[in-house]
């Protein structure tokens, strides 16, 4: 396993002990990387038009296209990193 899937991993786990007032863009933004990461570009068909939560997550994913696994892992790891730090500034304002 490379360097950047060690990183990659460490971040995906540092991710779930995001606190609970991260925004729902930056979790689909997040969710969007992942599966681009992890799975390659999508896959399944859009969910229907009511379906809006499982909508959102494809679209998040979609967005992600053309990215490389490395790239999308590298995007990932930035964006945790990022979101990690907003809330130890705002934890501790």
């Amino acid at each position: 396993m490379g360097l950047m899937q060690e990183e990659f991993e460490e971040y995906a786990a540092k991710a779930k002990t995001l606190p609970q007032t991260t925004t729902n863009e930056s979790l689909l933004s997040l969710y969007g990387l992942y599966k681009q990461a992890t799975v390659g570009p999508v896959n399944t068909d859009r969910p229907g038009i009511f379906n809006l939560r499982d909508r959102a997550k494809w679209d998040a994913w979609k967005k992600n296209e053309g990215k490389s696994k490395d790239e999308a892992m590298s995007d990932y790891i930035t964006l945790v990193k990022q979101l990690l730090e907003a809330a130890a500034a705002a934890a501790s304002a």
